[in-house]
């Protein structure tokens, strides 16, 4: 763990003992922020109440250092090592060295305190550095004034473990104004219903946000090319929506789309600095398994979100979501199914309209399903939600009424393909 006075200041640490002692936060939250036990909680409590003036956590060196032992020396070039063998991998997202994550896992799996100073000096000597390019200038602002105003909304496709062999895909959705990650998934297939998924886990959890900004995927948007000489497009963008978008539209969320690359990048850069680290754990835990990567990937998702200062907000993420709760200042509001549905299962779900034929019947890919209580050719809106155990539930709805529910096995309805 990285010593105490080297990841905040004596303001910031002053700022939570004050908020201990006016009752605003409780010890276990801020332990677990701080990364320290009881005994070292209360000595820092003990030591601010005695003199708050005076107080701080600042180590003061008594003796100059002018080199590092040989075993910590060793352990660098061994990391630096395996940097470069991931830039050189075309396949994985790192086109850089990271030095801070280093440091980090010098500290934490060594148990070797090193500067990164030091650490840059080394890579510099033995040829482990690379300029960096040239980037034009970008201000990573916070655009909202409440937590739940905007939830930036997105999917990456990389090789996040090099042994697996595989490239997974990584949605994600992160609370613009805190800076605080929602969710995050690995998955092997990208599907609708993964990030329909993505919808249900957060709003039950957070509550409703009040937007959603996402790119122009087709998961996301329906997009019409332009009209050829040969055809005539009747259907325009946005006059029909993709299931992920209903969705949205049931829980009354407004859809904002990135309508440009650099506007992309904004989504993605606030997720970079996970992604890096997601790469650079599993390479080095030789993870070959997408169950071992979500669990590093929970355990990088735990620090960001309740260790680490942000860098735009100066806050850590948690805190600033919570202070954002108390004060008022948040868009988040309960989830409630709305009659006429009487379940989540009616919201979160896939959906189809199809008209009953005079057997009562009706059709989804190829397979034929008697709907009771529906008149011959009336209109039904299916509602089908995907379980665990490989089978769907369909709940059919007609005249604001749940008509049937019925189960069928996924596969022969070959439902993700909707």
């Amino acid at each position: 763990m990285v010593q105490l006075h080297k990841r905040f200041t004596d303001e910031q640490i002053k700022e939570f003992l004050q908020k201990y002692l006016r009752k605003e936060v409780e010890r276990k939250h801020l332990q677990e922020i701080l990364g320290i036990n009881k005994t070292r909680f209360f000595a820092l409590v003990k030591e601010y109440r005695a003199d708050s003036s005076s107080f701080s956590i600042q180590y003061i060196r008594e003796k100059k250092t002018r080199g590092i032992a040989k075993g910590i020396e060793k352990s660098i070039l061994k990391e630096l090592s395996i940097e470069k063998k991931l830039i050189g991998n075309k396949d994985v997202p790192i086109r850089s060295y990271n030095y801070s994550y280093i440091k980090d896992r010098l500290e934490t799996d060594y148990k070797q305190e090193v500067s990164l100073p030091t650490i840059i000096d080394r890579a510099k000597r033995n040829g482990f550095y690379l300029k960096k390019p040239k980037r034009s200038v970008h201000d990573r602002e916070v655009l909202t004034n409440y937590a739940g105003e905007l939830i930036q909304h997105d999917s990456s496709y990389h090789l996040w473990a090099p042994k697996a062999g595989d490239k997974w895909y990584l949605i994600t959705s992160l609370d613009d104004f805190s800076r605080y990650i929602l969710y995050a998934q690995l998955l092997k297939r990208e599907t609708s219903w993964a990030h329909i998924l993505s919808l249900e886990s957060l709003m039950l959890k957070f509550g409703i946000p009040f937007s959603y900004y996402v790119d122009s995927h087709s998961i996301f948007r329906f997009v019409q090319g332009r009209d050829s000489v040969w055809r005539k497009h009747n259907i325009l963008t946005d006059e029909t929506n993709p299931q992920w978008k209903q969705v949205l539209n049931d829980c009354h969320v407004k859809t904002i789309y990135a309508l440009s690359p650099q506007a992309k990048g904004k989504i993605e850069r606030p997720y970079q600095w996970l992604q890096d680290r997601l790469v650079r754990t599993c390479v080095r835990a030789d993870v070959s398994d997408i169950r071992q990567a979500q669990k590093i990937l929970g355990q990088e998702i735990h620090q960001y979100n309740y260790s680490r200062v942000h860098s735009t907000t100066k806050e850590i993420p948690y805190i600033r979501l919570q202070n954002a709760i108390k004060n008022g200042t948040s868009l988040f509001r309960s989830f409630n199914v709305k009659p006429p549905y009487q379940s989540t299962k009616d919201i979160f779900c896939l959906r189809l309209d199809r008209t009953v034929d005079a057997y009562r019947k009706i059709s989804i890919n190829n397979r034929t399903f008697k709907v009771n209580k529906a008149d011959p050719y009336e209109k039904v809106n299916v509602r089908i939600y995907l379980m665990d155990n490989g089978l769907a539930e369909l709940r059919f709805w007609c005249n604001e009424q749940l008509v049937d529910v019925q189960k069928a096995k996924q596969q022969d309805m070959n439902l993700l393909t909707i």
